[in-house]
């Protein structure tokens, strides 16, 4: 029977073997990819776009041993300067990544720019030869997509989009209850992730040297376009849509990098949304509230993103399967089930007596009453991730193995464009006030 210690073994027992690979990675080439370092050399890492998910980025990639930050590209001096103050005045800067993208030295990057710039900063290293970990959402429009799953594979480097659930041993539980049946046939999936802050809302503080000296704006609007220089845009550029895909874009492809894995699915067919700007009235382009509703061919699916939810940050899932539930919060994974009926019961109250009388009668031939005996059913059972689990390591951790061992990724290109794609349609479906449709399997607006 599963329960929370013998998950918990388990979670420690796949840390434990993962630890011993990260102590001593040695595993078989590919030969149709290119040569991988040794295995006692350091992966050589660039960080492109030093904001604040970059920086954590980097922090949690630097654990993972046999990795090393050599160079640093970022529009704006500060964050430069800053990134030398935490990892050494050798560390080599520039505004322009394509100086990093030159040096031979270099032998990954972690892209964690604004939306508009990751097809061109991916596919740039990848043509560059380098390996690529690219924040998500993989695009920021859907040509975006083929264009990286093209590159990836013309060019044989290793691309891995940053959802780090695909690496996460919590839903990798949650994975495997679904797929033991553990409550039945799936039929519908509900997730949220609600905020109630101004820094949640993406209200981000802007340096008091902000201007056009020290940021570098032509360079960050890129293919944007052009506005005069704005404090506001460059520090907190999620809140416009030249720049960042809105909520769908930042947390809905979480929660559909989650269902995706767990499920197996490919992607919806069908999207239906609504929402708006109910409470963040600063400039900004994009809603705070966001509703969706997807069809997938074997469930449907239901999203809520409410920046103004009245309580504390939280997120979670909830699988309804015939015969129970599956709620994933935090690290933690809970099923409860609910037996099924062993008889159909019967409405005869109505009827006269003695035709109640008949109609039970014969029911009870056909469902006699059966007295349970035995243990009572195990009908809640919770499992929990080990104190201090983080799946943002795990999922750095598989990244640079698949770097040294030339070995797929767990969340590839194709992977990455079908959980993007899926929450860009809530937008499509926000702009166009209608329903719209998208084929999973050929990635494309239907």
């Amino acid at each position: 029977m599963l329960n929370r210690r013998t998950f918990v073994q388990s979670a420690v027992k796949t840390a434990t073997i993962a630890a011993t690979t990260r102590l001593n990675p040695l595993i078989a080439q590919s030969s149709s990819q290119p040569p991988s370092k040794s295995p006692n050399e350091a992966i050589q890492l660039a960080l492109i776009g030093a904001g604040i998910q970059g920086q954590g980025d980097t922090r949690t990639a630097l654990q993972v041993p046999g990795v090393k930050l050599v160079a640093v590209a970022d529009c704006y001096d500060g964050r430069l300067a800053h990134c030398k103050e935490l990892w050494g005045s050798d560390l080599f800067t520039t505004r322009d990544y394509r100086e990093i993208l030159a040096r031979k030295d270099v032998d990954a990057v972690l892209i964690a720019t604004p939306d508009h710039w990751h097809k061109q900063a991916a596919v740039d290293a990848m043509k560059a030869g380098k390996d690529v970990y690219l924040e998500k959402p993989m695009i920021h429009v859907y040509p975006d997509g083929p264009e990286i799953i093209d590159a990836a594979r013309s060019t044989n480097r290793i691309l891995q989009v940053g959802s780090q659930r695909v690496s996460s041993i919590v839903y990798a539980k949650a994975k495997e209850l679904l797929a033991s049946g553990a409550i039945g046939k799936l039929n519908m999936v509900s997730a949220y992730w609600d905020r109630n802050s101004s820094l949640g809302a993406w209200n981000y503080s802007v340096p008091l040297d902000a201007s056009p000296e020290t940021c570098d704006w032509p360079r960050f609007l890129g293919t944007a376009p052009k506005v005069s220089f704005s404090g506001e845009r460059f520090f907190q550029w999620r809140k416009w849509k030249d720049y960042g895909s809105g909520v769908a874009g930042d947390l809905f492809v979480h929660l559909f990098s989650g269902t995706h894995f767990i499920t197996g699915a490919k992607g919806p067919t069908r999207a239906m949304a609504t929402g708006g700007l109910r409470f963040w009235n600063d400039g900004r382009d994009v809603y705070d509230v966001l509703l969706a509703l997807f069809d997938y061919p074997d469930f449907n699916l239901s999203l809520r993103v409410n920046f103004v939810n009245g309580g504390a940050e939280s997120e979670g899932f909830l699988f309804t399967g015939s015969e129970g539930l599956m709620e994933i919060a935090g690290n933690t994974v809970t099923v409860t089930r609910t037996p099924r009926e062993t008889e159909p019961g019967y409405t005869v109250s109505t009827f006269t007596n003695d035709m109640q009388r008949q109609y039970i009668e014969q029911y009870r031939k056909k469902y006699p009453i059966v007295h349970p005996s035995g243990p009572l059913p195990q009908n809640v059972e919770k499992f929990a991730a080990p104190p201090g689990y983080s799946d943002s390591y795990d999922h750095f951790h598989n990244f640079f193995n698949a770097v040294r061992s030339r070995q797929p990724v767990v969340e590839d290109a194709t992977f990455g464009f079908r959980a993007a794609g899926a929450a860009l349609l809530s937008n499509l479906s926000v702009d166009r006030g209608s329903v719209v449709r998208w084929n999973p399997e050929t990635m494309k607006l239907a």
